[in-house]
């Protein structure tokens, strides 16, 4: 018997034993903190695999789900096969599609709405905030066995699913546009974005110049490789597996690298309301950096290594921009609290960036020294 957690228990159940295709579904529960998809915890009884996750997909921001699922697939059996191969000799998982009864990697229900399953990773957390340098390092590491593994399946086997997504130019030029039809009453804190913006136009284009140029190869990237995306075992404090892959796409890994650093090296984090205390932490950097390429020597170019910097400075910045975009256009697009809540969002990336652009001699110094 399912038990009763929400009016929608009997709809959630329904769904979920459409994934079923051994054991009974016994508990239907809201799963984790994402803001986009819904996401739920399944449990079954059954001896072998007890839970698997339960997704509602919002096509609001991913108008063409199936092409997710498409992606989700060939990345996933690209990797099995790859660690059937070449086995790490430290635990790795990697989430698996679950299949609906007819062999679908999703289902629609009655109302339209997108479900997928995805495979539990079992004995595992994640984190909203660095514990410590040994965990920088995990994160790192993290990532750079993301890249590593998907380092040989062609970017052309995979859609792109954000058309648009961390092309900074098309960030700044959409700012550009906002601004121009937009009336804004002067303050200090937005007098200061403004300027920052201002100076930093022709350094928006440096990543996509060099993709242009082939002096940065198109590869796969993740899209989101936050701290909380990555889960740990619980017993070895060892980084486990990569989650939240729907914005795995054609890129550059530098965007992953910039963005990983960006909110791991960031102490205060993104929603602080001491913005002028934010800096960016070289030592966290420096653990990053050092798990990163210890995987990622394998497949780096010494390309990889020069736009290392701007990738870490670019990434801040075009955060800021977007929020600061967003809060000229009257908060259209991210969720606030509060009128400005965008306004201090953008004020946080602008100063982290400028913390990255003091340090920049340091920085280079750390990559350079790992080379």
């Amino acid at each position: 018997m399912t038990e009763v957690i929400s009016t929608q228990s009997v709809n959630l159940a329904a769904i979920a034993e459409k994934f079923t295709l051994q054991g009974q579904v016994t508990h239907v529960q809201a799963f984790g903190s994402g803001n986009i998809n819904d996401t739920f915890l399944v449990t079954l009884d059954c001896a072998t695999e007890k839970y698997f996750v339960l997704q509602r997909i919002n096509t609001q921001v991913f108008r063409q789900p199936q092409l997710i699922m498409q992606n989700m697939r060939t990345y996933t059996d690209h990797v099995h096969q790859r660690l059937q191969h070449t086995p790490v000799n430290r635990r790795w998982e990697v989430p698996r599609v679950l299949s609906t009864e007819d062999g679908q990697d999703y289902c629609i229900d009655t109302g339209g709405d997108f479900w997928r399953a995805i495979s539990f990773i079992e004995g595992s957390q994640s984190f909203d905030t660095m514990q410590d340098l040994a965990q920088a390092q995990e994160i790192g590491f993290a990532l750079g066995m993301f890249h590593n593994l998907i380092s040989d399946l062609p970017p052309a086997k995979l859609a792109d699913t954000l058309t648009g997504f961390h092309i900074t130019p098309l960030y700044l030029q959409h700012y550009q546009e906002v601004l121009g039809k937009t009336r804004v009453q002067s303050s200090p804190e937005l007098n200061y974005c403004l300027q920052f913006v201002s100076d930093r136009t022709t350094f928006a284009p440096i990543l996509e110049d060099a993709k242009a140029k082939g002096t940065l190869p198109l590869r796969l990237m993740h899209g989101d490789p936050k701290i909380n995306n990555v889960m740990f075992d619980t017993a070895t404090h060892q980084a486990v597996s990569v989650i939240d892959l729907d914005t795995v796409k054609p890129g550059l890994v530098h965007y992953d690298i910039g963005d990983c650093l960006r909110s791991g090296c960031n102490p205060a984090g993104e929603e602080t309301e001491h913005w002028q205390s934010v800096y960016f932490d070289t030592d966290l950097c420096q653990g990053i950096l050092q798990g990163y390429l210890s995987v990622a020597q394998a497949f780096l170019t010494e390309n990889d290594y020069a736009y290392m910097y701007d990738a870490i400075r670019l990434i801040a910045f075009e955060l800021g921009l977007r929020f600061f975009a967003d809060y000229v256009a009257g908060n259209v697009y991210f969720k606030v609290k509060y009128p400005e809540h965008n306004l201090y969002r953008a004020l946080v990336q602008f100063k982290l960036t400028e913390s990255i652009e003091s340090q920049e001699l340091q920085i280079r110094r750390i990559i350079q020294d790992m080379q």
